[in-house]
């Protein structure tokens, strides 16, 4: 009897997890989408799927509601969705299973991507916030600040580093990104200061550079490393007590670090690399924003009086 979809959807999963060493985040998210897709279409066999079930899928993806928030599905959301069923069917073109190609898949039209970033003023204002918290959870904070600004790193991240991963003497490490890939990283004069005097200031012999330093339980010995959702809160609290009014995550402080980047005049492939981007065109969203030139010729030619 022909395998139907959900066998395939397994085999697909662990092959997103042994073989190409995918997050646990990433593999439940093709697990929710791929689930949907197998749902919607009754469990067929692979061979059954056609393009016209794909074009009807993508109607259905459009007209779906979000239960969070009572409205349609956005285009970044169906995007995902499409995603995901592409790669499970290169994957089944991969294992000779006859399926119809993934390039018959094509993504919704989206708007031009904006990414929220943090103006000078309002990034120094950040970076002094920890100081009026002051004590040990100051100096962790502003450590938090610094580098996640310096290297811009995602709060998964900075949620992993180890002390022992860091090396002050070279300013530079290795981290674990996305997809299991491996980059370098570099540290600030700030950041590496700000490190050393939280380290420095440290009893515990937790390896995790950020933990807990909650009274209670350290009295029971338990040093817990942050969370990203903890650090999350952290950056949030900091911008409210610095009175900046947009909304401020870990991640603002990422797309800081590229713009910083990029209008000192970084070239878009290194800060890729710095990111970790995958592809250069998720690095271009920070460009129409960076963008000197259009700067010079607006200020050259624009609004001048004619002899």
């Amino acid at each position: 009897m022909a395998k139907t979809l959900d066998s395939y959807i397994k085999n697909f999963l662990e092959y997103l997890e042994i073989e190409r060493g995918r997050s646990p985040k990433t593999i439940r998210n093709y697990a929710f989408y791929l689930n949907r897709f197998a749902e919607w279409a009754k469990n067929p066999v692979p061979s059954k799927i056609t393009a016209d079930m794909i074009h009807d899928y993508r109607l259905y993806l459009n007209r779906s509601i979000d239960g969070r928030d009572g409205q349609n599905l956005k285009k970044s959301t169906q995007n995902y969705h499409l995603i995901a069923l592409r790669a499970f069917l290169k994957y089944l073109a991969k294992e000779d299973v006859r399926v119809i190609s993934a390039n018959k898949i094509e993504l919704a039209k989206q708007g031009t991507r904006t990414v929220a970033f943090l103006e000078p003023e309002e990034l120094e204002r950040l970076r002094v916030a920890p100081k009026e918290t002051g004590g040990i959870i100051g100096l962790r904070d502003q450590a938090i600040i610094e580098t996640l600004f310096s290297a811009g790193l995602r709060v998964s991240e900075l949620a992993n580093l180890r002390i022992d991963g860091i090396n002050l003497n070279r300013d530079e490490f290795t981290i674990k990104g996305k997809g299991s890939k491996h980059r370098v990283v570099f540290l600030s004069p700030e950041a590496r200061a700000t490190i050393r005097a939280y380290t420095n200031a440290r009893k515990d012999t937790s390896p995790h550079l950020f933990v807990s330093h909650d009274p209670a339980k350290r009295k029971r010995g338990i040093v817990d490393p942050l969370t990203p959702r903890s650090i999350q809160r952290t950056i949030d609290r900091y911008a409210r007590q610095a009175g900046i009014t947009k909304r401020i995550t870990p991640h603002v402080l990422r797309h800081t670090f590229a713009t910083d980047l990029l209008r000192n005049g970084a070239d878009l492939r290194s800060v890729q690399a710095l990111l970790g981007h995958e592809s250069i065109s998720t690095t271009q969203i920070y460009t129409h924003i960076t963008d000197k030139e259009l700067r010079r010729v607006h200020k050259t030619f624009h609004d001048k009086k004619q002899a």
